[in-house]
């Protein structure tokens, strides 16, 4: 009922659902929303870019649910054809794992659309979404959907003020009551009636949120944190670079130092890489490494499989 308000889905409706139905984006989103809203849906077996294209002219869904992945196969469209699909939508989302800027950029460059981006769990189904009426802000997950309440707080639950970086907090009828026979894993998720999420976020000042990964991501190379996904969204705006991944790797002196994996179009200039990094981030946050790899080891919806990636070591 929340997303269907939220995002104005009616009864006038058509959504293509590609997602899988075993997660809470494609069985919750999709699925209930069809379902409350009463509009069309038409289900196909799954995501194939070979075929969206003719699936999308002939279907003329006016929504689509879709993971970052799925968006980046869409802008290989032709534009003629993303011009058609985009006059007929109304509304793309996006879920399960970040949008990149550029991805949401070159999207309503090509499509004439503007991402929504939200912020959901298996645990608490969505919590959080940029508005459909009002601005979808880049690299945001934007404001609290209504009766949910979100706080962001330290290592040790004591809460933090705009703009700082912290554990994100959640409590409303949304949230999951307990984890199935494992009242240790419960009591560990939950503190002072609020759920932990594990993801780290932070505040601005006019109530959007912004996600900066899981905390067990968190990099810590000697003693300074490190947020991976600031780094990655500086190596996807250099040129050539389709994909990136940033990883903790041990380090004798620092205990660990920030490594990239990088899928690129050919050439791969590292050394571009590196000065792009020098320049724009902070010494400690530059990568130590880059790693040219074919494709991202991922899931099907799209989250990077880090503990799959070929080991690094300094040369």
């Amino acid at each position: 009922m929340n997303l269907v308000g939220a995002w104005a889905m009616t009864s006038t409706d058509r959504y293509l659902a590609a997602l899988p139905l075993f997660h809470v984006h494609g069985l919750g989103n999709g699925v209930m929303c069809w379902l409350v809203s009463g509009c069309r849906m038409r289900l196909v077996d799954r995501f194939d870019a070979s075929r969206i294209a003719l699936q999308m002219e002939t279907f003329e869904p006016t929504v689509f649910f879709g993971v970052p992945t799925m968006y980046v196969r869409l802008l290989e469209l032709d534009a003629d054809v993303a011009a058609r699909i985009g006059s007929r939508a109304r509304l793309f989302v996006s879920g399960s794992a970040p949008l990149p800027a550029a991805v949401l950029e070159a999207f309503r460059d090509k499509f004439a659309h503007t991402i929504l981006e939200r912020y959901g769990m298996s645990e608490t189904l969505m919590n959080i979404s940029n508005p459909y009426a009002g601005e979808r802000r880049a690299g945001t997950v934007g404001v609290p959907l209504p009766g949910v309440s979100v706080r962001i707080v330290d290592h040790a639950g004591m809460p933090l003020g705009d703009n700082a970086i912290g554990e994100l907090e959640l409590r409303g009828s949304n949230v999951f009551a307990a984890y199935w026979n494992n009242p240790a894993a419960t009591a560990a998720a939950f503190r002072d009636g609020w759920f932990r999420t594990g993801d780290l976020a932070e505040r601005s000042s006019d109530g959007y949120y912004t996600l900066h990964g899981r905390s067990s991501d968190l990099i810590i190379s000697g003693g300074f944190n490190i947020y991976p996904r600031e780094i990655e969204e500086v190596l996807l705006e250099q040129p050539g670079v389709r994909e990136a991944v940033v990883v903790g790797a041990p380090d004798p002196r620092r205990g660990e130092v920030p490594v990239a994996y990088i899928v690129s179009d050919d050439p791969f200039d590292e050394d571009a890489l590196r000065q792009a990094c020098g320049r724009l981030l902070a010494s400690f946050k530059a990568p130590r490494g880059y790693v040219q790899v074919a494709s991202l080891p991922r899931t099907v919806l799209g989250k990077v499989q880090k503990h799959l990636l070929p080991p690094w070591s300094p040369a």
